[in-house]
């Protein structure tokens, strides 16, 4: 790796979800190409759902706690980016890597005096993805203070270089899931008598009022009789999970829709799926989807920001429709779940994917963030005294 020896990632845990996935797929291809990394969690290491290799030195600081005033937050947050301080003292980095806004922002304040350099990177769209007052006022106040910054699309970066002064901003989409390999999927494959093999319709992520799965049983609700050898399975856990079982049985799906809970073998259960779907007010660059299609499924998917329309061809490997939009889901949904023929076409292109959003193109990606060090090093570094002790 160019100008790097000893990389620190830091992220709030490893107990589930997208970000944390590809942080802990970034430590271990980093490791194993013989970079000394730290994975630095607040969240303490016997949470992790994610698994690191022996050779990253992984460091769970165990601080997360609940805050019941704004005080108790404010004090909770000190000790955090103090114990992120001690945690990247000891780790000695060429360069810090943090993921999602609040991470972003508290690694900053831990490295005040330190003169590391701190690539920040943003995960959601920040238009929809809101922080609170609080938050809000010291995003503005310490962003300028990264080295660089790293975001997953166009729309992103432009939302983010104001926040970042003059500090450079690079857009790295993420990659098809390492373990993720060609999938033979019953997308692709015709039957001639679709009732006597029931059909799957997939969704995968947290349960969550962003992930808009309020909408989708609603518009699974409108083709149910039109479909009757379908299911619906939303792959997550979260908050919602009692509103959204309480929603499923006053519709009278209880066998029909299933919320199967947190799943440990993705992959397995898209092999088994036919349909993928994603009902999101917003997203960053979703994973579900992008190995969803690797996996050789045709997507619908609301064209929220952002991420969907960067991943799914529309008309050509899967549809987009208007967001929020219950009617426009439920006629998309209609048209492929009605179609095999068609789904057997999105299917086959789909898996375009492996080479759009390649491991490989997206670690060259990474190179350039790197490279761009020496003269970033010129231009923005921090003129700050050396930390004293």
């Amino acid at each position: 790796m160019a100008m790097a020896k000893r990389l620190a990632l830091v992220i709030h845990g490893l107990s589930g979800g997208g970000a944390e996935r590809v942080m802990t797929d970034m430590a271990n291809h980093w490791a194993r190409g013989g970079v000394h990394v730290a994975l630095i969690t607040l969240a303490a290491a016997d949470t992790d759902v994610y698994r690191t290799e022996a050779s990253v030195q992984r460091i769970g600081l165990d601080v997360m706690r609940e805050s019941q005033s704004l005080m108790a937050a404010a004090k909770n947050n000190l000790r955090r980016a103090g114990a992120l301080r001690r945690a990247l003292r000891q780790a000695r980095p060429d360069f810090v890597i943090s993921f999602t806004d609040q991470i972003n922002v508290l690694t900053l304040v831990a490295t005040i005096g330190m003169r590391l350099r701190v690539i920040i990177c943003d995960r959601a769209d920040p238009r929809h993805h809101p922080l609170g007052r609080a938050w809000s006022m010291l995003r503005r106040r310490f962003y300028f203070r990264c080295f660089s910054a790293v975001v997953q699309t166009e729309a992103v970066r432009d939302l983010v270089k104001p926040l970042v002064g003059r500090r450079p901003v690079y857009v790295v989409p993420n990659a098809v899931g390492r373990d993720v390999r060609h999938v033979d999927s019953p997308a692709g494959q015709l039957v001639s008598d679709v009732t006597e093999h029931p059909r799957r319709l997939v969704a995968m992520g947290r349960l969550a009022p962003e992930k808009g799965y309020d909408i989708l049983i609603e518009a699974f609700a409108t083709l149910a009789d039109r479909h009757p050898n379908w299911m619906l399975d939303i792959f997550g856990e979260g908050p919602l999970q009692d509103a959204l079982q309480q929603q499923i049985t006053r519709n009278n799906l209880e066998e029909r829709v299933r919320l199967p809970g947190w799943t440990d073998d993705r992959l397995a259960e898209f092999s088994r799926a036919d349909l993928f779907v994603m009902s999101s007010h917003y997203e960053g660059f979703p994973n579900a989807l992008l190995d969803a299609m690797a996996c050789g499924l045709p997507a619908v998917s609301f064209d929220c920001p952002s991420g969907p329309a960067e991943i799914i061809r529309h008309n050509v490997d899967g549809l987009l429709v208007e967001p929020e939009n219950v009617d426009a889901l439920s006629a998309a949904l209609n048209q492929l779940m009605a179609d095999e023929s068609r789904r057997s076409d999105y299917a086959a292109r789909a898996t375009d994917v492996f080479d759009r959003f390649s491991v490989k193109r997206f670690y060259a990606r990474w190179e350039a963030v790197f490279e761009g060090a020496a003269t970033n090093d010129q231009r923005f570094a921090q003129p700050e005294p050396a930390e004293q002790g």
